[in-house]
């Protein structure tokens, strides 16, 4: 399994109501009965945000992985969290993505790919 990096900046933030949420690729979106959480691309934020945390950038595992595979995303954490980088884990029906602070990213990405060995 490979690492793919994303381009671009991202922030994660909370909106009021899901027609804040906008349209696009890298959007993730999680609706609970506290709040509306958002992940997208910087510049597609919604004025309107209640709270938001920029600066951060992203990368993927590449492929689609398969539900029977064990601990991908536990491992890219514990090699980060064991150099001191927090992380944002979103994961989608084929993929696990990580979203860490700029001034880690390019540490990130490389502990990540030495731990997919």
């Amino acid at each position: 399994m490979d690492i793919e990096r994303i381009e671009g900046a991202f922030t994660v933030c909370k909106v009021g109501s899901v027609s804040d949420i906008p349209q696009g690729r890298y959007t993730f979106t999680a609706i609970t009965d506290e709040e509306i959480s958002l992940v997208c691309p910087s510049e597609n934020v919604p004025e309107n945000t209640l709270e938001r945390s920029d600066g951060w950038r992203a990368f993927r595992v590449k492929g689609t992985l398969d539900f029977s595979l064990v601990g991908i995303l536990a491992k890219i954490a514990g090699a980060l969290a064991d150099e001191g980088i927090s992380l944002f884990a979103v994961s989608t029906y084929n993929t696990d993505y990580i979203l860490v602070s700029a001034e880690n990213y390019e540490r990130a990405v490389k502990l990540a790919e030495r731990n997919m060995l």
